[in-house]
């Protein structure tokens, strides 16, 4: 059996006898006038480590992280406070973060961490007007501070439960946040830990399930101090780094917004202490909802049922990734499929409109046990074998990366970006191996596994001390778990509406193996929430995410009033800026266009690398 990848045409000449011997004795396929590529090795730079003076840069309009100790887990923080669109700067510079009228202390307040010039500078902070967040307060002097009498250290909670009378946290119930899981009743000993704060003087804003004080408030004439019982770097990089244990609900397909509970109510205290606050919108072009749909093509039956969904999204004006497993070798999990026909469909699923993405080579169970490799991995040697459902040999992740994407943009010619391994397998070396190979975008964890309904920047290693610049998109719905997913369409449709309500992220995993159920839940999906979502491809928002990362947010003032000042290293259209509705418009504007100013909320194109908006005097 030869495969015709010049042309890319699969010649199939194999008959049942030999595909009989072959589950014995594989013959490897050979390459009819192969391509011979990548030529290029590819080059495993060494990643930097990430440090607090990497987020030393902004005005005084932003929220200021004082960061107590650095060996913490501050860079989850940092990744955290990007995705909800907070402006902050990092420093451990005292003086500095004071100047702020907002600042987190993080991760940990105590006699041992901070020298007592810092201790009695903070507690006059929100005294004299400012307002203090911080975690684990632990000693020092400072309990009276946040209004506390004492605090006792716990790794047994596993829920938190916020009291919606605050303005803070007054759309948490509406929104199925007033209760959030952080830890497991299962396995207490791998919970992160939390601290209890003892007799309270205000209501707390949020109790354990046991009612218990974990964050407690103090108010001021003009300023607050809170104190989180929890660290939240830590629990932003379980999610992200898919290490929480226990903590999810389902792997896939509930509602369960941990992380984002959280995030938003640190972006909730910014704005009450912080009157030029000016947050980022999370979704494009002032939508409520980002929505990608997306098909893992890994079945023979499933290339050419893949055009009749697209098709259809065509008709309805919407685009979808095609992830697509470039399968050349027959193997225990199915016959190739890239042949006339199957080439002919890929190349149709570009033409009506979807993004063609890598669903790797091999589709093994064994992904995530892969080696790296050598990063020369290439056509024709490069030929990993599925024995069966325990066993793949000669395979590597650069491999599955690199031959994949080479054949797929051999197909297209256009550059493939994204990329979702088979069966969801997720090797700790995927993120760097993704960026060392060319990619930007992954969509290969679930948003419960995650603990986030939001994108998020992956780390090295899935570590804590290195970040890399591939965006992670995580998959809310898929179509594999019982019910059938046509019967699980109301439900998948109530989760877009509460994802609405906070702009979150949406991504819908379907094989179009079959049509049916699964071809009629895309139709009821789109229809539901194409009024209010912006649905796109997988490249198409990490485009616009990765864009928006990337921003600075400051508010400048001097004598001649105040300038919002936006740096973008990448234009961005169709960003929303949350303002203080206060804010109006002169009329001066330089790098960019307000395309409306609604109070409270403006939709901007940024297209220069800084765009300033005069704004009125208040």
């Amino acid at each position: 059996m030869r495969l015709r990848i010049a042309g890319l045409t699969l010649l199939v000449l194999m008959s049942a006898t030999i595909a009989l011997a072959f589950l014995f004795q594989p013959d490897r396929l050979e390459l009819w006038e192969p391509l011979e590529g990548p030529a290029q090795p590819t080059a495993m730079t060494e990643l930097r480590i990430a440090e607090v003076s990497d987020y030393g840069a902004g005005d005084e309009n932003r929220l200021a992280i004082l960061i107590t100790n650095e060996a913490s887990n501050w860079l989850g923080l940092a990744h955290g406070l990007k995705t909800i669109g907070v402006p902050f700067i990092m420093t451990t510079d005292v003086e500095r973060a004071l100047n702020h009228d907002v600042v987190l202390a993080y991760p940990v307040i105590s006699g041992r961490e901070v020298d007592a010039d810092t201790l009695r500078a903070l507690a006059r902070y929100p005294q004299n007007g400012g307002t203090l967040i911080a975690t684990n307060v632990l000693g020092g002097g400072l309990a009276p501070v946040f209004g506390f009498e004492d605090v006792v250290e716990s790794r047994a909670h596993t829920h938190l439960v916020f009291d919606g009378a605050y303005e803070i946290t007054a759309d948490f119930e509406a929104l199925g946040q007033k209760t959030i899981k952080i830890g497991s009743e299962t396995k207490p000993a791998a919970n992160p830990g939390t601290n209890v704060y003892l007799s309270p003087l205000q209501p707390p804003v949020a109790v354990y399930e046991d009612g218990s004080a974990a964050i407690v408030r103090r108010d001021y004439a003009n300023g607050h101090a809170y104190a989180l019982g929890i660290d939240l770097g830590q629990l932003l990089l379980k999610g992200y780094n898919f290490k929480e244990d226990d903590i999810s609900e389902a792997y896939a397909n509930q509602y369960q917004p941990t992380l984002d509970t959280l995030l938003r109510l640190v972006a909730a205290i910014y704005r009450e202490g912080e009157p030029d606050a000016v947050l980022l919108g999370t979704v494009p072009d002032g939508k409520q909802l980002s929505v990608m749909l997306t098909h893992d093509i890994d079945y023979r039956k499933s290339v050419l049922n893949a055009v009749k969904y697209a098709e259809m999204e065509q008709q309805n004006g919407v685009r979808a990734t095609y992830f697509i497993q470039t399968k050349y070798i027959n193997d225990f999990n199915d016959e190739t499929f890239l042949d006339e026909d199957g080439i002919g469909a890929v190349r149709q699923l570009g033409a009506l409109g979807g993004e063609i993405a890598s669903h790797s080579v091999s589709h093994s169970l064994q992904f995530n046990r892969f080696g790296l490799g050598s990063g020369k991995e290439a056509l024709p040697a490069y030929r990993p074998f599925v024995r069966n459902a325990e066993k793949t040999s000669d395979a590597s992740i650069l491999g599955e990366l690199r031959v994949s994407k080479y054949i797929l943009e051999s197909l297209i010619e256009k550059p493939v970006t994204a990329f979702r391994p088979g069966y969801l397998r997720i090797p700790d070396q995927l993120p760097e191996a993704l960026a060392w190979s060319g990619y930007k975008y992954s969509s290969s964890v679930t948003a419960n596994k995650s603990l986030t309904h939001f994108p998020f920047r992956l780390m090295a290693g899935r570590g804590f001390e290195t970040s890399t610049d591939i965006f992670e998109i995580p998959i809310t719905i898929e179509d594999e778990m019982p019910p059938l997913m046509g019967e699980r369409l109301d439900d998948a449709i109530a989760i877009a509406d509460r994802l609405a309500a906070y702009g979150a992220t949406m991504v819908i995993l379907s094989h179009p193996d079959i049509l049916g159920h699964k071809f009629d839940f895309a139709e009821g999906f789109i229809a539901h929430v194409k009024p209010f979502a912006w649905i796109g491809t997988v490249s198409e928002f990490g485009d616009w995410w990765a864009a928006r990362d990337a921003i600075g947010v400051d508010v400048v003032s001097s004598d001649a009033g105040h300038t919002l000042k936006l740096s973008c290293p990448q234009p961005i259209m169709g960003l929303t800026l949350s303002v203080p509705s206060a804010y109006g418009l002169t009329g001066a504007i330089d790098g960019g266009a307000v395309l409306d100013a609604s109070e409270g909320a403006w939709l901007i194109d940024c297209t220069s690398p800084v765009m300033t908006v005069s704004l009125e005097a208040r």
